[in-house]
């Protein structure tokens, strides 16, 4: 797998939603980027004045909501997932 540098996360987006709340069936060009996706991999954060990794504030598993168009999409293993930076991390969603 791939291991993010810096304060940069992996993260792999939840599928689109298909239907709407109305229950109409939204084509692929209608449905929007999904936002929220799943923490593979963190990278160690941004290195503070004492030389050490500072953290990042999610962990391996949280859901996270991001903001639309942020990261770097990329493929490993015919599987998409985003690399983004922990900036760009809006919230973690709980349950």
């Amino acid at each position: 797998m791939l291991q993010p540098l810096g304060a940069r996360v992996l993260v792999q987006p939840l599928e689109a939603e298909e239907t709407s709340a109305g229950g109409i069936i939204l084509p692929e060009a209608a449905q929007e980027r999904p936002r929220e996706g799943k923490v593979i991999a963190a990278g160690p954060g941004e290195i503070g004045d004492d030389g050490e990794p500072m953290g990042v504030a999610v962990d391996e598993g949280d859901i996270v909501i991001y903001a639309s168009y942020g990261g770097t999409e990329v493929e490993i293993e015919g599987e998409e997932y985003l690399i983004i930076t922990e900036s760009d991390i809006l919230a973690v969603r709980e349950g």
